[in-house]
């Protein structure tokens, strides 16, 4: 048998397309504290970190920061129905998880989001018996720091050689290199193609379908 192997996968942007909402409740944060809220590109260039290093990057050094996260939190909360995930999984996101999972495989989550709201995505789509580790905001520090893989790599025993992070943004393939594992990027996130490719991106996936094949040319089956 094939020695073990780690597929890390990032929430937002990778599985989960939840830009519209992560837009709103930051846009209504810095409103709430009549501020003028940043762009969409501004918005969409931070998610992957936490919520705190991402206000940090967009609010003045003197603005109200802590403020802006409690108020974002607020309303993200607010805009989501009890127990459900309304946010939409990518298109082809169940088959490549269920083509990636072999005898071998350990599956994970590195994310940005709190363990709450990953929770709450995880249990709405029916997802969260597929991951044997969860990294999030509560447990590790922000991405692009390695700790989230080398934490998950712990958890499961897995040399990083073994191990990959799939991922759509910079801070993804960085966090991924820093430990000294594999970095799959994702086409259809939120930052382009250049920016992830520059932060050290091994491979790039286009479509869902071509993670499981990227899996194995990085990492082996």
């Amino acid at each position: 048998m094939s020695a073990l192997r780690l597929v890390l996968f990032d929430c937002d942007g990778t599985l989960v397309d939840s830009a519209n909402h992560i837009l709103a409740a930051m846009k209504g944060a810095f409103e709430h504290h009549n501020l003028p809220p940043p762009s969409d590109d501004e918005i969409k260039a931070i998610i992957g970190l936490s919520l705190p290093r991402a206000i940090a990057r967009l609010a003045h050094p003197e603005g109200p920061r802590a403020e802006l996260v409690e108020a974002y939190k607020t309303i993200y909360r607010d805009a989501m129905a009890p127990g459900a995930a309304t946010e939409p999984l990518f298109p082809g996101i169940i088959d490549a998880l269920d083509a990636v999972s072999t005898d071998v495989t350990f599956l994970g989550i590195a994310t940005g989001k709190s363990r709450a709201g990953l929770q709450r995505i995880l249990l709405g789509h029916g997802l969260a018996d597929r991951f044997v580790t969860t990294m999030t905001a509560d447990d590790a520090p922000s991405k692009p720091a390695p700790d989230m893989v080398l934490r998950a790599m712990a958890a499961t025993g897995v040399d990083a050689s073994r191990t990959v992070l799939v991922g759509d943004s910079g801070f993804d393939m960085q966090m991924a290199k820093a430990a000294g594992a594999s970095a799959l990027a994702v086409a259809w996130g939120y930052q382009p193609v250049d920016r992830l490719e520059a932060a050290g991106a091994d491979r790039v996936a286009h479509a869902a379908a071509e993670i499981p094949a990227l899996v194995d040319e990085l990492v082996g089956r």
